[in-house]
């Protein structure tokens, strides 16, 4: 009986172990997936309002195949969001429009950083792998990104409170905590 006992314990630490060093691939932090292939919630845009025209002799002739009015364009939304032409949001095969020369040349002004998506990308890989949890975490798919996160995240209360030392007023700040 201690015998089948002591087989049992020794079979399921080896299973807990292989389990542990199972997945292979990229780890994450953020275990957000849901079972199943149903619908993306964030992936559904919402279209713009039906809106009656004064005159319907104002309308646009029907563009088979092409957009409507009521179709979401996030590109032009945040380019008149910014206070830019929402004209200028037309891609031209994946080249900067010259409405945006201005746009990149000003966030360039400091220089670029050749390589920089890749090297970004080797850092984020190495910082998921060294921050993947402990073994029952990554066992149970837990969810370990606000605590691998936690020493670069900033104390707003804190900050808040360095700046109105230095007399910077910041009037759409919350009240501090009580």
């Amino acid at each position: 009986m201690r015998a089948a006992r002591g087989v049992i314990m020794v079979a399921f630490g080896a299973a807990l172990t292989l389990a542990g060093c199972s997945g292979g691939g990229d780890p994450s932090l953020m275990n957000i997936s849901q079972p199943g292939d149903g619908p993306d919630e964030f992936g559904i845009l919402p279209g713009r309002p039906l809106e009656m025209p004064k005159d319907l002799a104002q309308l646009p002739p029907p563009t088979p195949g092409g957009v409507n009015r009521t179709e979401a364009n996030p590109k032009a939304d945040a380019i008149a969001a910014l206070g830019g032409n929402p004209a200028a949001a037309v891609s031209r095969g994946g080249a900067v429009p010259a409405a945006d020369g201005a746009l990149v040349a000003s966030a360039s002004r400091y220089g670029v950083t050749p390589g920089i998506r890749e090297t970004l990308a080797a850092e984020d890989l190495e910082f998921r792998r060294q921050n993947d949890g402990r073994l029952l975490e990554r066992l149970f798919n837990a969810n370990v990104y606000f605590r691998a996160y936690a020493p670069l995240s900033l104390d707003q209360q804190a900050e808040l409170d360095r700046w109105r030392a230095r007399g910077v007023r910041n009037v759409s700040a919350p009240p501090p905590p009580n």
